[in-house]
């Protein structure tokens, strides 16, 4: 049923419907999911909806076709086709992303997240008037392009006044943190009504109470079976048979009613059901060259299986279905060969190679060739790699000679593994096994197999045979094989500790023995040579070369392979000690990664530049920074741990909310093999606990590190932190080794940060004259280079010591300081610290008016926070993918929660708010 009459046994669904519809009419955004079983009245359910919701918003409708989830963006098209026209009131870079990804526009590839944003912008243009209402049925049938896009956008909605519906058998992976809606089959009362509507006639009391137990429930099943009844069975003589599935026998049943059509009426349904578009020109010209007239359309729909109205669709989706698979593989390719024919090479070429491929059972060059230059289109639409891997393999398939199926094979792999496939990559590079490779093919999937098996399990042998791969690599394309030596290498750092000991030297041997040290070099082989001399002789060997790579990464504009090597410098520029390098090189990538819209690179270089943002002292950037990674890990399930929020809360000296996130990364390091999260927890802890005063458990989590600092990173900057714990627990003997192994790793860079590190580390071993002269220049240093935190730190490390001196007018200079800075900078533990050290001084500091208890939500803080540093409502909505009446929406609301008026009183309303007690 549909319109306003109530469908039986559905009040709670429909209630649910209607108010998400009420709430698009108040201006708020909501998606669902409606799953159920095929049949089980999800369509029905989308009737009723779209019919009561059509006169109050506008509704938009779409069904999804099985045939098409090999098309790029072929879904997502025939939701927004209507909406194009809004496209010109896109930010330019959505509206190019949108109509490259449509086949509108030639332009470089879209990142597939400008085509979500461009999905939600189109969306809040259609909903600006009165409400939008966008439904989906059939949406386990989307592309995978479209159907990320569409979850982008579902996802980011929130105050855009749109309702998005879609309908699937099952939630779909990419929908499942949607809330959702399970339907489910009527009970025994509703179901006996809806049977007796069916059979108008009566039915013998045991064929009722079969089909009611074989149909649980289902209204297509209690409305379709009993159509294929014959009145003896009717009348008694049927039983069901149990032994398929529902939906088959309902399948089966549709089958049988549609088995005494006419065969020309048949073909006319199959075409129909071959031909998504529901293009009614379309199947009007493929009929003619199939020679089906208008008997043929009209017995078609006295069945009331098609429907033919603007466009050409089916009574309900498992009829389309049906008809396909009951058709013989014969006229299958008849009928995809009559459509290919017909559709227009210049407007629509991949749907045409699609079609051509369906009605091609030999191998033929001209159709492989075809859907080959579709899988290129569907990459420079920025269509989903899965699209393209599709193509190919079908490509390959349909590919008479052996050379070019191999190159063909290899290729989809290629593709497989950027759609994150590892298991569909090594199974088509099984299906090549047998067939002739040349040396360089060898060594390239000698690769993909590397890279899918470390995707797989990320196991000590992954270093290995990357490495090998990059070995093999090496006489065929050098280019690629330089990349693989770096994948290799970070394959064997980041395992570290956790991996094979003898892994990184072996990797790093292997690079330098491949790399050769004179010539000035491109920016990735100094990169890759300096990290190897960093890892297998130490930095002083590495010294030169990873400045060079530094400095190249800064004036050469990267490649594709070059962008996502980028962090690896700004690692080494923290492992020489330089602050200047770290800040360039983290904004460059994060400034380069959001131009081009690679979202893969942007939390990697993001957590850098929230590294650079915390050596400079600004903690609220940093905070920003990580608001706009976890926006990004929302939207595209990157798996990088909060590494930036355990520093925060480390450094802000909140102890409960640093040991979770502590615990959540340590068990992520171990399961995937990463000793890098372990060192990052313990450099974290010892950093909270100094902060705290907890100075016996910051030498325990820093002292796990001690045998560790030849990975340098944080394990080489734990070691002043185990100083400053092991001099105020009054252990100088592991203090004075853990300033042994900081000058190894200070000395030989011999620049500012490290000096003064250096200089404060070997400050607290010494007392008197000695530890002030090493205090001053140490400050001098940190102020030097800009890194407040440290400056701070300093003072307070030399307030102490001069009160220890009974110098307490002077230490009280050093820490009035201290606090102050402290304070202002957000770190509350290290400025609790400076507090009670001026009240031994005998100075009483100022008490810090606490926050009040206003609670924003995530999303408001994220967006209150960037709109702190300035940017605009529309650049708020690009950094956290909403739109900009979500992100005007929550300033709203944070304006009335603090009670201000202007975005400049934000600074200070927040910091008020984040100045909440510290949780010892």
């Amino acid at each position: 049923m549909t319109g306003n009459v109530p469908l039986r046994g559905r009040r709670h669904e429909l209630a649910e419907l209607d108010a998400l519809v009420n709430r698009a009419r108040a201006g708020h955004s909501e998606a669902l999911t409606v799953s159920g079983e095929a049949g089980v009245g999800k369509t029905a359910l989308l009737d009723h909806l779209t019919a009561s919701a059509a006169p109050h918003v506008r509704v938009e409708r779409t069904v999804a076709s099985q045939s098409e989830m090999e098309l790029a963006y072929a879904g997502l098209q025939q939701l927004c086709g209507p909406m194009l026209g809004s496209a010109v009131r896109l930010p330019a870079p959505q509206q190019e992303a949108i109509e490259v990804a449509f086949g509108l526009r030639s332009a470089p590839a879209p990142s597939p997240f400008l085509v979500g944003l461009a999905v939600l912008g189109l969306l809040t243009e259609a909903a600006e008037e009165r409400g939008l209402l966008c439904v989906i049925d059939d949406a386990q049938w989307l592309d995978q392009a479209s159907a990320r896009a569409i979850a982008f956008a579902a996802r980011r909605m929130d105050a855009e006044g749109i309702a998005l519906v879609l309908a699937m058998r099952r939630t779909d992976e990419a929908f499942a943190s949607l809330p959702h809606m399970i339907v489910e089959g009527l009970d025994y009362e509703d179901a006996s009504a809806l049977l007796r509507l069916a059979v108008p006639g009566g039915l013998d009391r045991r064929v009722r109470e079969r089909l009611l137990a074989e149909a649980r429930g289902n209204p297509l099943a209690l409305r379709e079976l009993p159509r294929a009844l014959s009145p003896a069975e009717i009348a008694g003589g049927f039983a069901l048979t149990g032994s398929l599935p529902l939906e088959s026998r309902i399948e089966q049943s549709l089958i049988v009613q549609l088995a005494p059509l006419p065969a020309p009426a048949r073909l006319l349904l199959l075409l129909a059901a071959a031909d998504p578009t529901g293009d009614p020109g379309l199947l009007w010209q493929a009929s003619e060259l199939l020679g089906l007239g208008q008997e043929a359309f009209d017995a078609a729909r006295d069945t009331e299986a098609l429907v033919v109205d603007t466009r050409v669709g089916f009574r309900h989706p498992l009829v389309r279905s049906a008809v396909y698979r009951a058709a013989s593989p014969e006229d299958r390719r008849r009928v995809h060969a009559a459509l290919a024919d017909v559709t227009d090479l210049s407007q629509d070429p991949d749907r045409r190679a699609w079609h051509r491929a369906s009605a091609t059972l030999h191998p033929d060059e001209g159709v492989a060739s075809d859907l080959e230059r579709s899988a290129e289109r569907a990459r420079t639409r920025g269509g989903a790699a899965a699209a393209a891997a599709a193509f190919l393999e079908r490509a390959a398939e349909l590919t008479p000679e052996p050379a070019r199926r191999v190159q063909r094979l290899i290729a989809a792999a290629e593709a497989k593994h950027d759609a994150g496939a590892p298991e569909a990559v090594l199974s088509l590079l099984d299906t090549a096994h047998d067939l002739p490779l040349t040396a360089a093919q060898e060594a390239v999937t000698a690769r993909l197999r590397a890279r899918a098996g470390y995707a797989l399990r990320r196991d000590s042998s992954g270093p290995q045979l990357l490495l090998a791969a990059a070995q093999g690599l090496e006489r065929h394309d050098p280019v690629l094989a330089r990349d693989t030596y770096l994948e290799a290498l970070a394959a064997a750092v980041y395992g570290g500790r956790l991996g094979d000991a003898e892994q990184v030297a072996v990797v790093s041997n292997a690079i330098l023995e491949a790399t050769v040290s004179e010539g000035p070099g491109n920016a990735r082989d100094l990169i890759l040579r300096g990290q190897a001399l960093l890892a297998a002789k130490g930095q002083e060997a590495a010294i030169e070369t990873l400045r060079r790579a530094q400095h190249a990464l800064l004036e050469q504009a990267p490649d594709s392979l070059g962008l996502h090597w980028l962090w690896f410098a700004s690692r080494a520029a923290q492992d020489l000690w330089d602050a200047d390098a770290l800040r360039a090189l983290a904004n460059r990538q994060v400034r380069l990664a959001r131009a081009d819209g690679v979202v893969t690179v942007l939390p990697i270089a993001l957590s850098l530049l929230m590294l650079a943002q915390t050596v400079d002292g600004d903690l609220d950037a940093a905070e920003a920074s990580c608001d706009e990674i976890d926006a990004i890990k929302d939207v595209t399930g990157n798996p990088l741990p909060p590494y930036g929020r355990l520093f925060l809360a480390a450094y802000r000296g909140r102890a409960s909310e640093a040991a979770r996130w502590a615990e959540r990364i340590r068990a992520d390091a171990y399961a995937r093999g990463e000793g890098y999260g372990l060192s990052a927890v313990n450099f974290s802890e010892a950093i909270l606990h100094n902060g705290l005063g907890a100075f016996t458990e910051a030498v325990v989590s820093a002292s796990r590190e001690l045998p560790y600092t030849h990975e340098l990173n944080h394990a080489m900057r734990t070691l002043l932190e185990l100083v400053e714990a092991a001099t105020h627990t009054g252990d100088r003997a592991l203090a004075e080794h853990a300033v042994d192994k900081l000058a190894g790793v200070t000395r030989p860079v011999g620049n500012t940060w490290a000096t003064a590190v250096l200089a404060m580390a070997e400050a607290q071993l010494h007392e008197g004259d000695e530890a002030e002269r090493r205090y001053r220049d140490a400050i001098e240093g940190f102020e030097a280079e800009r890194i407040p935190i440290m400056v701070g730190r300093c003072r307070l490390l030399y307030g102490e010591e001069l009160n220890r001196q009974n110098r307490h007018l002077e230490a009280r200079e050093q820490l009035r300081a201290a606090h102050e800075l402290l304070t202002g900078l957000g770190l509350d533990g290290f400025a609790q610290r400076a507090a009670d050290e001026l009240r031994v001084s005998g100075e009483t500091p100022q008490v810090r008016v606490r926050g009040s208890a206003v609670q924003l939500t995530n999303q408001e803080l994220n967006v209150a926070r960037l709109a702190r540093e300035g940017l605009t409502n529309r650049d708020i909505g690009a950094r956290l993918f909403i739109s900009v009446h979500t992100a005007e929406y929550h300033l709203r609301k944070v304006f009335a929660k603090l009670g201000i008026k202007r975005r400049t009183e934000l600074k200070t309303a927040l910091a008020e708010l984040d100045q909440s007690p510290t949780d010892i």
